[in-house]
């Protein structure tokens, strides 16, 4: 029904994936599958959302209207059995903004801020910028599965500890966690104290029939000491619209979150962000299901690859997203001997894995968020390089 194979020249955009390549890897002739947004049009009816708001020639003031609130607890209902008050969302220019809030209006300076790594790199900047003490929790590679390791964690935590920050799907190695795995996190917070900040950006990307759980969906007193943030932005590739939906139903809680938005003056968004924020929650269940089939084709192709042409280069199969945690310490290399031959042969631009932690030596993150001829593109150059 839609078409994903189509396409779409980005170049000349002002597109940081494609126009930003000097400043990141010193080239321009550098095929880019590294930043975190899909090269897929948009949704028929985000489209039309955005083209009807364009021809009224007006772009003023706005915020975030009910019908709007409306749409995103319908969807989240609908899609992962939760059910919100539309009075409990707030509104962040995006999920790192409200992550970098959340570290501000719950913990003072000097206070340990809890992390699982190797995670998304603003993790760490959003403890770090804000003087707060960075604790890292490194997660186990069990069999190609990373797991989380409960020791550590309950040692840490019980180590004062005041707020923990989870990728739930999480980014890089593309765990989907389950009910078990979360609950277990949230029981530890609720006994020692701890605010939990869960960064849900990619919870409408579970693949190969994993389920994504919502933490504050688990229970009542789970969703007491939550702040759940989430956005259309990966879902339906809207990044640029900047508008994320963070979700507090403690009054307590959301009190200073509000709080700080206001006094920041980060409340009122974009009028382009709030129409296809609407569109898309309202209309999109047909074009995600179908863009996540589209997913899981490029992630067996990828492995299926891999495994005939370089089995040197292992793929974590991920339960979420369209990021491959890729694994090339069997190639023997160094990782700035890897990186070398990815920039200077392959031509091939990835996330290198030291940006999400230490624990990341030799690893390299790809996006296959993009048409399929475009992933064996990458692939090709891949097997050019590393054959």
């Amino acid at each position: 029904m839609y078409n994903f194979d189509q396409i779409i020249d980005r170049r000349n955009t002002s597109c940081v994936k494609y126009d930003n390549l000097v400043n990141v890897f010193g080239s321009t002739d550098i095929l880019p599958m590294w930043v975190a947004d899909m090269d897929f049009q948009v949704a028929p009816e985000i489209l039309d959302a955005a083209r009807e708001c364009c021809e009224k020639g007006v772009f003023g003031y706005t915020f975030r209207s009910d019908k709007a609130k409306q749409a995103f607890a319908d969807w989240v209902a609908r899609r992962h059995g939760w059910q919100v008050d539309t009075r409990w969302l707030l509104s962040s220019p995006g999920i790192v903004t409200a992550l970098a809030l959340g570290v501000r209006v719950y913990t003072e300076e000097h206070d340990k801020v809890m992390i699982f790594t190797p995670v998304y790199p603003p993790f760490y900047a959003v403890v770090k910028d804000n003087n707060r003490e960075l604790v890292c929790s490194t997660l186990n590679v069990e069999n190609g599965h990373y797991q989380i390791n409960w020791e550590d964690v309950e040692k840490k935590l019980k180590n004062g500890v005041k707020l923990l920050i989870i990728s739930n799907s999480h980014n890089p190695v593309g765990r989907v966690w389950t009910k078990e795995e979360l609950t277990r996190i949230g029981a530890l917070c609720l006994q020692y104290g701890v605010t939990i900040l869960s960064d849900e950006i990619h919870s409408d990307l579970a693949l190969f029939g994993h389920k994504h759980v919502v933490m504050a969906s688990l229970s009542p007193e789970i969703a007491a000491i939550t702040v759940t943030m989430m956005a259309p932005s990966k879902t339906f590739n809207i990044a640029g619209m900047m508008n994320s939906v963070v979700v507090i139903s403690n009054p307590e809680l959301r009190r200073p979150f509000e709080k700080e938005l206001l006094c920041l003056h980060l409340d009122l968004g974009n009028i382009f962000g709030h129409v296809t924020l609407e569109a898309a929650y309202k209309h999109g269940d047909a074009w995600l299901d179908e863009m996540v089939r589209y997913l899981e084709k490029n992630i067996l192709f990828t492995d299926q690859f891999l495994r005939e042409e370089l089995p040197s280069i292992k793929m974590i199969l991920p339960e979420g997203s369209f990021l491959l945690w890729l694994d090339f310490r069997a190639t023997g290399l160094s990782h700035e001997k890897i990186q070398e031959k990815l920039l200077h042969e392959a031509k091939l631009g990835l996330n290198s894995g030291t940006d999400f932690g230490p624990e990341g030596e030799g690893f390299f993150r790809m996006n296959i968020g993009c048409p399929l001829e475009t992933v064996k593109e990458g692939l090709e150059r891949l097997k050019k390089a590393f054959k």
